[in-house]
């Protein structure tokens, strides 16, 4: 074995970690490259690995002819080399340089290769960028700055937390107070529990519960509020009370749904929920996890745009905990930044979750550092917003995360 102090003699290489374009950018300038080779030589360190779907054969057999002539890799289906043209998955394997150079070639080739130049141009720059603001009726909100934090307001009696105010506006509106005092950016009232099993509940019902709590929260706290629920009625009446956000944990799917987010214009937020809480955790299975998550979401913000929903209004929430088993879960947040080649910002509701208690052996109200964990890695793998029982402690977990992961300080 070599001497280890030898290290301190020798040449000392190491693998660089150049999370970011701008972290490629200073480690650059430390050697001190002549100013303009600066952006082209960061754009060679950046590496990305792009999967596509539904490529077919001799498309996929010109995209790794073309992949390979710049220097990088593609990896496809062994079927293409006998001549199978069925439509499959191709994964690109390239330094950001090099696909600059694969997307000028690809659109003058045949075979469908311009339309995937466009789109793979358009998901390597959304996964680099975060998105413009979020429109409020009141205001606008900046993912780009820091994490947003939402604070959860339950008007249930049944919250698998169990922190549900039940039909109390006035602990409503003092919970929202100290969330606001803590940090909070946005107030998230629900009316309807989700957790596995439970059943639902009429809109009449579910409007007693939340209605009430929106209009003593927006009296006490200068916050945007949300409404979490899945009912057309339900939101158009709580949009009409004042709430400035939809939170949708089915998706927009429900009748009406999506024509209410686009007739008020307000940020709606579609949930992926493999099932309903009924019957969700009964036996969670995916062929492709990721893939799935991210397929659902690919078709619902098509159908929420072609129902008049504003694009940059939506946002995605791969839904932690919502037809998922824990170790689905658990891939979820290691490869959460895939999402983000949506264009869209990424918002996780880990807290107190079951997937924290199943690895920790804790009670739903013993789950603070567990969920303080599961914020920090989302927040470092991508997600722009963070949805929280406990405000206080998590917005300083946000605000350190973001210090380490953004560099940014702000308060």
């Amino acid at each position: 074995m070599p001497d280890p102090s030898s290290l301190a003699l020798g040449h000392r290489p190491r693998v660089l970690v150049l999370a970011a374009g701008e972290d490629a950018r200073r480690e650059i300038e430390r050697i001190g490259p002549i100013p303009p080779a600066r952006e082209w030589l960061a754009r060679k360190a950046a590496f990305r690995s792009v999967r596509i779907e539904k490529v077919r054969g001799k498309a996929a057999a010109l995209l790794k002819q073309e992949m390979l002539s710049v220097g990088g890799d593609c990896v496809i289906s062994p079927r293409v080399a006998g001549f199978d043209d069925t439509p499959s998955p191709v994964i690109l394997l390239g330094t950001l340089r090099q696909y600059d150079r694969l997307v000028e070639k690809l659109q003058l080739q045949p075979f469908g290769l311009p339309q995937i130049a466009e789109e793979l141009s358009k998901a390597l720059d959304r996964y680099d960028n975060p998105p413009p603001p979020l429109r409020l009726r009141s205001r606008e909100l900046s993912v780009a700055e820091r994490t947003l934090v939402i604070g959860i307001v339950n008007m249930t009696p049944d919250s698998f937390s169990g922190d549900g105010l039940g039909m109390d506006p006035g602990s409503a509106a003092e919970q929202a107070r100290r969330f606001a005092e803590a940090g909070a950016d946005i107030i998230d009232v629900g009316g309807e529990s989700t957790r596995p099993g439970s059943e639902s509940v009429s809109a009449d019902e579910e409007m007693r519960r939340v209605l009430p709590a929106v209009e003593a929260i927006r009296a006490v706290v200068d916050l945007p509020v949300s409404i979490d629920t899945t009912k057309a009625e339900v939101a158009r009446a709580a949009l009409d009370a004042g709430c400035e956000l939809m939170n949708d944990t089915y998706g927009l799917r429900g009748p009406g749904v999506a024509e209410v987010a686009a007739g008020s214009g307000v940020p709606v937020v579609i949930m992926h929920m493999q099932g309903t809480p009924q019957k969700m955790q009964d036996h969670p299975s995916y062929d492709d996890l990721i893939t799935e998550i991210y397929d659902f979401f690919a078709q619902r913000i098509e159908a929420a745009v072609a129902a008049g929903v504003a694009f940059e209004q939506i946002i995605v929430d791969p839904g932690f905990g919502f037809g998922k088993t824990v170790d689905h879960n658990l891939e979820m947040l290691r490869r959460l930044r895939e999402f983000r080649s949506l264009g869209r910002p990424v918002l996780i509701g880990t807290s107190r979750k079951s997937t924290i208690g199943q690895v920790l052996d804790r009670p739903a109200e013993q789950r603070l550092w567990g969920t303080a964990a599961t914020c920090a890695v989302a927040i470092a793998n991508g997600a722009n917003i963070i949805r929280v029982h406990d405000v206080d402690e998590m917005v300083q977990v946000a605000r350190m995360t973001d210090a380490i992961v953004r560099g940014s300080r702000h308060v």
